[in-house]
This record gives C-alpha cells, structure tokens and sequence, in this order.
C-alpha cells in the first residue's frame, strides 16, 4: 500500500476560477466573517455580563456562540486568504487539522443543540423541578459530554481518512478539506470507508435530528395544558431552537448520508452550514429573545455611558 506522504500538499479548486468572482467573493465572505464573530463574540459577552441571563438555556447559547466562532473559523479564513491567492494549496497534515478541527467544533454544535432541547423539555414539562435538575453542575457536565463527544466523533473521522494512502492526483474540488472530496483523491477501494463514513456521521446527525424534532413535538404536545402567555413564551423560545436546528441538520444530513457521492450543489450547501448558520444563530436568537434584547439594550447603554466619561 503506499503510503500517505507520497502526496505531500494538495490544492483547492475553490468556489470559482473567475478571478472577478474570487474578488466579489472575497468581500462578501470577509464581511460575513467579521460579523459572524462579531455577533457570536457579542451573546458570549452578554450572557457573561447580564444578571437576567444566568438560567441554563442562556448558559449553553453562550457555549454554542463560542463554538460558533471557532466552527467557522476553521474554515472562513482560509477560504477568504485563497480568493485572492493563485496557488490555493494546503499540506497533508494541515488538510488533516483542518478536517479534525471542523468535525470536532461540528459534533460538539450537534450534541449542544440536543441537550438544549432537552433543558427546555425539562424546563417546560417539569417546571418545579428545573432548578434542581439543570444546576449549574450538571450543564457543566452536559456541555464537557459535548465537547468528549466532538472529540470522539471527529477523531473517527480523521483516523478513517488518515490511513488510507494518497498517490496522486492532489486536487481538491472544494474550499477545504473534508472527508467526501479528500476521499475521492484515494488511491484505493474506499466503499467500506464511506459506510463507516455514513455511520459515523450521516447516521449521526439523522438520529440527533430526529430525536430534537422528537423532544420538540413532546413539548408542544405537552404545552396544550398550559396558559396561553405560557404557550407563547415557551413557543417563541422553542421556535428559536427549532429554526436553528432545522438550518444546522438539514445540509449536514444531506452532505454526509451519501457514502462517496459528491454534487455540484455540495460546495453551496457546505458554504450554508458553515457560514450562514454560525452567521444566523445569534440572529435568530437576540431577534426572538426579549431578555437578550433587553440585556443588549443595557450593555449598550452602560457603554455609551463610560465613552462619555
């Protein structure tokens, strides 16, 4: 079998070869960049600074903002530099890095939206006993579970591409490096590869999406006895989430539930759910959130007060 350093580097095809596209690209997704570490960065500070967002749900969209920016910066950048680069390369290790880095911030957001909905099942169906089984101990243990999950699931997939030898050619029909495109550039029979590929991520995320859609119907279900502010509230909080989960899960069932087939769609649905989501997420959960608004609200006003003095 020969062995993987007979490639040393490989080279990106990128999102377009007009160099007028590249550029109007480049300005477009620095932008999209800037502001999704820019809103991300900005519930993570609010969350850390606002008394009224100390409950458990605002304790994980902290977390998720944090993962957030590191996702897409796994990938945002690089992208951004190769739009105005001619050679866009990148070496085997580095190509390795990049697709560990974005699996693993990638599992951590789909286990962190699953035991978000489990906090607003509990926080919905078992009110009375909310503060005692979402303690700040067991989100703390929720959301290192998490990160123990992300690490497993994306030292899986690393270790399933990392064997496997890569003889030539070395170019990449993408923007970065990820399992599919990287498989196809294997220099052997990879059909049992792409199974295990599939179960490791494409089954994954269908059964985490399932049994969030799954815990989502339970609680609406569970919402017909309640008032009807309660009903809003809890909608309007639920509505947010579910928005975020369909956005997050909807692309990554539909790239990683093909074993080794890839589209030319791909590079577009992959720019949705690692661009456009991370952009979105604090979006849609200020947008829909009053307590965030209000924190925000005073966040700004407490500094507008110190530039004046």
């Amino acid at each position: 079998m020969a062995d993987i350093h007979n490639v040393t580097e490989f080279f990106f095809l990128g999102l377009s070869s007009n160099q007028e596209v590249q550029r109007v690209c480049f300005v477009i997704f620095l932008l999209l960049y800037m502001a999704i570490v820019f809103g991300n960065l900005l519930m993570v500070v609010i969350v850390a600074v606002s008394r009224n967002l100390g409950s458990p749900m605002y304790f994980f969209l902290s977390s998720l903002s944090f993962v957030e920016i590191c996702y897409s910066s796994t990938t945002a950048p690089k992208l951004i530099v190769d739009l105005l680069a001619e050679k866009k390369s990148i070496s085997v290790w580095g190509c390795m890095a990049q697709l560990f880095f974005m699996h693993f911030f990638g599992g951590i957001e789909m286990f962190l939206l699953t035991m978000m909905a489990y906090d607003r099942y509990v926080a919905i169906c078992k009110p009375l006993h909310y503060t005692s089984i979402m303690n700040r101990q067991v989100c703390t243990v929720l959301v290192g579970m998490a990160w123990m999950g992300g690490f497993v699931h994306s030292l899986a997939q690393v270790l399933l591409i990392f064997h496997l030898p890569f003889c030539g050619p070395n170019i990449i029909d993408h923007y970065f490096c990820d399992v599919l495109p990287v498989l196809k550039l294997v220099c052997s029979d990879t059909f049992l590869i792409g199974l295990l590929i599939v179960v490791n991520g494409g089954t994954l995320s269908v059964i985490s999406f399932v049994v969030l859609l799954s815990s989502y119907a339970v609680i609406l279900f569970h919402l017909r006895t309640q008032s009807a502010e309660g009903r809003r509230k809890a909608l309007s909080t639920c509505g947010s989430h579910v928005t975020v989960v369909v956005i997050f899960f909807a692309p990554c069932v539909f790239i990683y539930l093909r074993p080794t087939a890839t589209l030319p769609i791909d590079k577009m649905v992959t720019v949705f759910y690692t661009v456009i989501t991370p952009l979105l997420n604090p979006i849609i959960y200020s947008l829909r959130n009053a307590e965030v608004k209000k924190a925000i609200k005073i966040l700004w006003i407490r500094a507008t007060k110190v530039d004046q003095k």
